[in-house]
């Protein structure tokens, strides 16, 4: 799958600083040739803040509309490749955010459904996907709760910290399905891989610290505070 960006003039501007930054996720341990050619792929300069397109190749995350950020591009390409799709599952995202991430599902040929609870960045988000092609499914709501009116879904991707795994997400997965979520306080989680394997059965693993924006939503923090 291909992105439209017959109207974007820049778009090989910036070729050389996208090749390089996939070197560098390939040489940090990111084995999924789908997830690095995909990066390839995305410019993802229109995905930032135009003040910040000097650092749009960096490894680094950066600010997004709405106090939000757009993730570290190693974080993205490690919590993708957690997740262990096969061409054609279905992925539910957790946090739309600059739309960035589900653009990198979409074009590994995933089916995509994408859930934002920010108004702005829900409308933003989809204009950017209409403008490029990207077939995604979007929602404006409360992402704790998940989207069941689709699921079961092969992957559950969380890009926002949670203070525990909301249940709604553990019950959508589908049998073998992997949540990839980080957990923990406001200053660091660590991620977690759940895969399903059984109706009630779980396996976890943990993986390395790092920090994200906090999962806001009725099965996340609220005020401030965690809300059971």
């Amino acid at each position: 799958m291909d992105l439209k960006l017959d109207n974007y003039s820049d778009y090989y501007r910036f070729k050389e600083a996208r090749f390089q930054l996939v070197d560098r996720l390939r040489q940090r341990g990111i084995r999924d040739e789908r997830i690095l050619s995909a990066m390839n792929k995305i410019p993802r300069e229109l995905f930032i803040d135009p003040a910040f397109i000097h650092q749009a190749y960096e490894d680094t995350a950066l600010p997004i509309d709405c106090n939000q950020t757009i993730s570290q591009p190693y974080t993205v390409a490690f919590m993708t490749q957690c997740l262990n799709l096969k061409e054609g599952s279905k992925v539910l995202e957790i946090g739309t955010g600059s739309g960035y991430q589900a653009t990198l599902l979409y074009l590994m040929g995933m089916r995509v459904y994408t859930v934002e609870r920010v108004y702005e960045l829900f409308l933003k988000a989809r204009n950017l996907f209409e403008k490029l092609g990207v077939q995604a499914m979007t929602k404006w709501g409360d992402g704790t709760l998940g989207w069941k009116e689709f699921a079961p879904y092969d992957g559950i991707i969380v890009t926002a910290a949670a203070p525990k795994v909301p249940e709604p997400l553990l019950e959508q997965l589908a049998i073998n399905g992997r949540l990839v979520i980080p957990v923990g306080d406001r200053s660091y989680q660590a991620m977690y891989i759940i895969t399903k394997v059984g109706e009630d059965q779980y396996k976890q693993e943990q993986e390395n610290y790092f920090k994200f924006v906090p999962l806001i939503g009725e099965k996340g923090w609220r005020n401030g505070e965690f809300t059971d």
